[in-house]
């Protein structure tokens, strides 16, 4: 596999100088509002963690006694792991790897590709930001099952004669989260931040209601309660990681969202509001089964006053929604830099929102995502079963950034192996732990994530790899474009018009072009032969946009490029292209597109079952007619056959 990153459409990347910065969008905009915003979209996952991580410690797939030294003991793990994970790992040092404003691991990885020259290396990275991406899916899948069931579990708690309901009211509800999908979320959007704000209040003030009863909780936030689990209770304290990881999910969400909000409002959110509020909740927890070790049956929801359950199940089930839409807006987000990239076909992307681009919905992904989770909810029935499934996703993706760290560190930033390394061996000896403790759960769950993600990356790389061997064939029996002008300009009957070719590479001759002299017996006056290009940068600035050169003989070679998060429109960008003779007129202007039939051969390559998948890949993908927004009545379709 190549480390180039090349869109599902056009090929490989230029290596553009982009002045623009994903935080343009969000510049004129004060902190404070950034921080609101930061509350309500990026902290969901993390921020309904409680539900359900403090009582999976204890009552999970490896049990714990309900004593002092194991609450303290947790508690103490629970705290550290978010300031080494989340505030150390994450808001101190990934979030400064940005790509242009952008972060997440394939913008990460867009980043560095261009950087390692070495093959050996990058085919490495390349391969673990992929699976990176494949194992999001998967965590796509498991975060609505497992937040929504957590939340609408409260019922049983406050109204024990409705826990029947607590399986069809949470399918309910996920269905409904995935309907209005197509409508867009901008609407509901503007309520995400006082929703979540008035979640993190109400936990915070459960969680201190709790303390001031049993103050002692406090001194869990000692590391030495954490060293003292793991001297005196090693094998417990190990397999206990397994769940404790569960209160730092959502981490990768802090990265993968900071182009929305930028770097200082996620910080200034998550120090100064979010940690506190989880933190006291936590405590509030442990303190809570230092009184009653039987509320361990939902110590989240037993922290709330009598008569107060049902209202904290409204709230914590809107919360539990606004984590869910996170990650299928994530999820959303992620599937077009794939595509832009080069690792998916392309697939159909509407625009939920005229004003903002990043409001997109793709309807594939959408009813995939729905179905995967409610088979899940079905499986599974039970927030608790679901967590062993929820670790190695997180887990995984966490291991892979800290691997694509080393080289942030040693390429990017260009620091010494003695600075690098003792903050790289704290990081790996964390996540690695975390990664291996969730290796037990794989019989429990555990084998779904690890499953979904095979299937993932192996869909992605047979793509990738795919489209090149694809291109390569073509470029085989390619004609010289200098030949083929000087032999047919003048032989060929010219008619007026421009025709437009589109070309997955800027080399040689358009298959249509040749398919239409043949056929058609006619050249038009002006032909443009475009190639579109994906750059590793998520922005590209208006006047770099087009490259174009003049041919001779009415032949132009035009280039357009596009980051990887901006969707391509061909007749924008040829309406403000000026350097080419006459202006182009949609009404006047034809679009060939060549579309290719492939077979399968026993050349070297590909196995066939990898060959005959990219086929069917490519056989289902959205027309580059929609995809580059063509005009409908404009575009002419040449088919040909090549061997892969």
């Amino acid at each position: 596999m190549s480390t180039n990153l090349i869109s599902a459409a056009d090929p490989a990347p230029a290596g553009v100088d982009s002045t623009t910065s994903g935080h343009a969008a969000h510049g004129g905009e004060g902190l404070p509002k950034l921080a609101l915003g930061a509350i309500g979209v990026v902290f969901g996952d993390i921020g309904t963690s409680p539900l359900y991580a403090f009582r999976e410690t204890f009552a999970g797939h490896h049990k714990l006694d309900v004593d002092a030294f194991h609450i303290m003991g947790v508690c103490s793990l629970i705290f550290w792991s978010m300031l080494l994970v989340v505030t150390i790992q994450y808001v101190t040092i990934i979030m400064r790897a940005d790509n242009k404003g952008e972060g997440g691991s394939l913008a990460l990885l867009a980043l560095i590709s261009g950087r390692v020259k070495q093959i050996r290396w990058s085919r490495g990275i390349v391969l673990l930001g992929v699976f990176a991406t494949a194992l999001f899916y998967g965590d796509s899948m498991i975060t609505p099952a497992v937040t929504v069931l957590g939340a609408v579990e409260g019922l049983a708690v406050a109204q024990p004669s409705l826990s029947h309901l607590v399986l069809p009211l949470s399918g309910l509800i996920i269905i409904a989260l995935f309907v209005i999908q197509s409508k867009g979320t901008a609407k509901i959007g503007l309520f995400f931040g006082p929703v979540m704000l008035l979640y993190f209040v109400v936990i915070a003030a459960l969680g201190i209601a709790s303390i001031v009863k049993t103050p002692g909780v406090l001194w869990a936030l000692s590391p030495h309660y954490a060293a003292l689990f793991f001297v005196h209770d090693p094998l417990r304290a190990f397999l206990a990681l397994g769940s404790v990881v569960l209160a730092v999910t959502g981490a990768e969400a802090l990265y993968a969202d900071m182009g929305h909000f930028g770097r200082n409002p996620i910080r200034v959110s998550w120090m100064f509001f979010v940690l506190p509020a989880l933190m006291l909740n936590y405590m509030g927890q442990g303190a809570l089964l230092f009184r009653d070790a039987g509320a361990l049956e939902s110590p989240f929801y037993k922290l709330a006053p009598a008569g107060w359950e049902l209202p904290l199940v409204l709230i914590a089930t809107a919360a539990a929604m606004i984590a869910s839409q996170a990650v299928i807006s994530g999820a959303f987000s992620v599937t077009q830099q794939a595509i832009q990239l080069g690792f998916m076909p392309r697939l159909r992307i509407e625009h939920t929102n005229a004003q903002t681009a990043g409001q997109i919905y793709i309807p594939l992904i959408n009813w995939l995502l729905l179905t995967m989770v409610l088979l899940l909810v079905a499986f599974f029935r039970s927030s608790s079963n679901l967590t062993a499934a929820y670790g190695i996703a997180v887990t995984g993706a966490m291991l892979i950034d800290t691997c694509l760290l080393v080289v942030v560190l040693r390429r990017l930033w260009n620091w010494s192996v003695w600075a690098a390394a003792p903050l790289l061996a704290v990081f790996f000896l964390v996540d690695g732990a975390y990664f291996t403790a969730n290796l037990t759960k794989i019989v429990s769950g555990g084998w779904f994530p690890l499953l979904a993600g095979f299937i993932i990356f192996t869909i992605l790389t047979t793509w990738s790899k795919g489209r090149q061997l694809m291109i390569a064939r073509m470029r085989e029996g390619a004609m010289p474009i200098k030949v083929f002008i000087q032999s047919a300009a003048s032989a060929a009957t010219r008619v007026p018009g421009t025709a437009v070719f589109m070309t997955s590479t800027p080399e040689g001759v358009p298959h249509a072009l040749l398919h239409n002299l043949k056929h058609n017996k006619v050249l038009h006056e002006r032909i443009v032969l475009l190639t579109v290009k994906i750059v590793d940068e998520p922005y590209v600035a208006e006047g770099q946009r087009c490259y174009l050169e003049d041919l001779d003989h009415g032949f132009h070679r035009m280039v357009l490029k596009y980051g990887f998060i901006e969707e391509p429109d061909v007749p924008v960008a040829l309406a403000n292209v000026h350097r080419c003779g006459a202006e182009f007129r949609m009404m006047d202007t034809s679009f060939f597109l060549a579309r290719q039939t492939l077979l399968p051969s026993s050349r070297p390559g590909m196995m066939i079952w990898r060959e005959k998948l990219f086929a069917w890949l490519l056989r289902n993908a959205e027309s580059a007619m929609e995809f580059f927004r063509l005009p409908t009545n404009r575009v002419v379709e040449l088919g040909s056959q090549l061997e892969i």
